[in-house]
């Protein structure tokens, strides 16, 4: 078990694979390659996650921003939640998660056709299954932007061809009342 408690400092975890608990005020967690169960809270500092194969992910914070790159196993539980930041997950293709992810005020985003974006004015969502939705992906923010994002697959991926991270043309959402 490894726990961290930090007011103002950036932390970053690489490599572990047990349980990890963060716990910060303004400073910036980053977790590279965590397998194990990962737990942040913060009030304003930004969650990076990069290799994620973790079994159980929570994040929550008032204003941070979180960025995961995320490969989730079979029976994964991701919740994201926080008030104003942004929330930007990458998922292998292909993939399996059951997706639930809401914005009240912002702008949404998705890459994965299998998934539906409703809501017009105001509230968003992005729901569905992707694959067998074995893991479950919960991301809930209230005026801060949600995009979904796509990571290739290994032997596909090309660093001149980035198109695949974008969304599909007509699978944007503005937060903004036009």
């Amino acid at each position: 078990r490894t726990a961290v408690h930090g007011v103002s400092g950036d932390t970053t975890l690489v490599g572990i694979s047990g349980p990890v608990k963060a716990d910060t005020v303004s400073g910036n967690v980053e977790a590279q390659a965590v397998s194990g169960e990962l737990r942040v809270s913060s009030v304003s500092g930004d969650l990076t996650v990069v290799e994620g194969t973790g079994s159980k992910v929570r994040a929550d914070s008032v204003s941070g921003n979180m960025v995961l790159d995320l490969d989730p196993s079979a029976g994964a539980d991701v919740r994201l939640t926080t008030v104003s930041g942004e929330i930007a997950i990458r998922i292998p293709e292909p993939g399996d998660a059951e997706v639930d992810a809401n914005t009240t005020s912002g702008a949404v985003s998705c890459a994965f056709d299998e998934l539906r974006i409703t809501g017009e004015w105001g509230a968003k969502k992005i729901s569905g299954r992707i694959g067998t939705g074995d893991a479950r992906l919960k991301a809930t923010t209230v005026t801060g932007a949600i995009a979904l994002l796509r990571r290739p697959p290994t032997d596909a991926a090309k660093p001149e061809d980035q198109s695949q991270d974008l969304p599909p043309s007509g699978r944007t959402s503005s937060g903004k009342d036009a």
